[in-house]
């Protein structure tokens, strides 16, 4: 991701994350949806996601396409779905690409940018709490 910096709020959260993961490791989460939508969790996703400089996944939808109809608007409804617990992943696009080496093809499975952004929401928070169970 070059030199994406994480914002300062996202460091805070995820460090009182990991450290009362740290600190228990039995402890349950059980408040952690409400940290998918933040704001500034979806703002920094979206900055990783565009940095990754991904292709179009079966919508079609790019990020010049995203950021034309409004990046604040279109991260708005994404929280507001993931908030009301309507958001579903779409279906991947699926590509071939050459091997290394030449020899033949690989699939290569292409997700949405709404799909990605999310994902990589939930991985900001949840993904290192996983180091301690």
């Amino acid at each position: 991701m070059g030199n994406l910096a994480t914002p300062l709020s996202v460091q805070k959260l995820q460090t009182a994350l990991h450290a009362k993961a740290k600190e228990n490791p039995s402890f349950r989460f059980y408040a952690l949806y409400d940290k998918l939508y933040r704001a500034d969790v979806l703002q920094y996703a979206y900055a990783c996601c565009k940095a990754n400089q991904g292709a179009a996944g079966v919508d079609g939808e790019r990020f010049e396409d995203i950021e034309a109809y409004g990046l604040g608007r279109w991260l708005g409804e994404l929280a507001q779905e993931l908030r009301n617990k309507r958001y579903q992943p779409q279906a991947v696009r699926r590509v071939f690409i050459p091997k290394q080496g030449g020899r033949g093809l690989r699939p290569l499975s292409i997700a949405t940018v709404t799909s990605y952004c999310t994902s990589r929401s939930k991985q900001l928070n949840i993904g290192l709490l996983l180091h301690f169970t």
